[in-house]
């Protein structure tokens, strides 16, 4: 006895009033998950495969839906009650563009394989430039030297040598197309493909020009203005429309990128929109308050450093980092640390300056002679405790 087929609805797990997105998107979860590539071998996840590409099929077609609505499977049978419709052989079914919508993401092919002679657009071309941290802040024009193919100008790019034209390929009749048949679980399996012999062009040159070589295109080296606006960080591209590589059947051409490499600076770092810098401040200034020469990216501005600074202390300089790209006349901002110098080498008189200064300021230089004999002054809150 023959095993009963379930219902196309329960297979896909949808409602009988489910719209074509429902089907596909329930058809394509079983389709990931029971392909037999994705599992190798095991016969139960084929045939449940199976089961769902059937039931898609169906119920994907609005007359075999309507079909089946009205019929069950009897509509799909030999001598069934659906009478006009007289049976439906799934092993000569066309599945290709069911395959090319369901399973273009799974495989990375899909509609892929399916191409056509019509315009299509140029390659992109890729090539970067050097800047420095101050062109890349403040934005700039460099030149840009490139192989770019230019249209042939003996043939006028057709690519037939002067005198003949491209002929209409024999293979795909000038569709730049083939079909391909191959055996899959459900039959014979039809494929569209790009042709062979002209490869996708639909035309087949005889004679090839002798200058471009039946390319229809001559390299060339040219030059170009490339304007980089300000802000612009390193590893970022820019866009040129138009100077890539030559568009296919009339297809625009492609387009240039150009990435940008920022030169270190020997002052600055940058994260985003920020500056970063470190500015060295004397003791005396630290201690006492004054002003300090700051390095921007605007010139050199001063900045008055509070008194009683400590070192590693960070200020912000508003308005004073990179411009934004997509708001140039909005910038980040510039922090500065100040790093407390220690002077290397003092003169007699200036030692004996700073003893004094420490006598009055706590006499730091005898700390540790009170702690070896034990005459810590106990600080406020604690007893006095011997260290040694």
């Amino acid at each position: 006895m023959a095993e009963q087929k379930r219902d196309y609805y329960e297979v896909l797990g949808v409602d009988r009033s489910a719209d074509d997105a429902a089907l596909k998107k329930a058809y394509r979860v079983l389709a990931k998950k029971y392909h037999p590539d994705m599992n190798p071998g095991d016969k139960e996840a084929e045939k449940k495969f199976k089961e769902a590409s059937e039931a898609y099929a169906v119920l994907s077609d609005p007359d075999k839906r309507r079909q089946y609505d009205q019929f069950g499977h009897a509509a799909f049978e030999q001598g069934g009650g659906g009478g006009g419709f007289g049976g439906f052989d799934f092993s000569s079914a066309d599945f290709s563009d069911m395959f090319g919508d369901i399973f273009g993401d799974l495989f990375g092919g899909g509609r892929s394989r399916r191409s056509s002679n019509g315009p299509m657009k140029g390659a992109n071309v890729r090539t970067s430039v050097r800047i420095t941290f101050d062109e890349a802040v403040k934005g700039c024009t460099k030149e840009i030297e490139l192989n770019i193919k230019e249209e042939c100008k003996t043939c006028n790019g057709t690519g037939a040598k002067p005198g003949t034209k491209p002929e209409t390929c024999p293979k795909c009749g000038g569709k730049g197309q083939v079909v391909m048949t191959s055996q899959s679980l459900f039959g014979m399996v039809r494929n569209i493909q790009t042709c062979p012999d002209c490869h996708g062009t639909g035309k087949i040159i005889r004679e090839k020009c002798p200058d471009c070589h039946g390319s229809g295109f001559i390299p060339m080296r040219k030059k170009f203005a490339m304007d980089i606006p300000a802000g612009i960080d390193n590893g970022q591209a820019i866009r040129k429309s138009g100077l890539g590589e030559p568009g296919v059947n009339g297809g625009q051409r492609g387009d240039v990128l150009v990435e940008v490499i920022v030169a270190s600076h020997p002052i600055f770092q940058r994260q985003d929109y920020d500056i970063f810098s470190a500015v060295p401040v004397s003791f005396a200034v630290a201690a006492l308050g004054g002003d300090v020469v700051v390095d921007t990216i605007d010139g050199k501005v001063i900045y008055s450093v509070k008194a009683g600074t400590q070192t590693d202390t960070r200020v912000r300089l508003r308005g004073k980092g990179v411009p934004y790209l997509q708001s140039p006349q909005n910038r980040g901002d510039h922090y500065v640390t100040l790093v407390v110098q220690t002077p290397e080498k003092l003169s007699s008189e200036a030692q004996e300056l700073l003893r004094k200064f420490d006598a009055a300021t706590g006499d730091s230089l005898h700390d540790a002679d009170r702690a070896t004999t034990g005459e810590e002054k106990p600080t406020k809150g604690k007893k006095k405790k011997k260290l040694f």
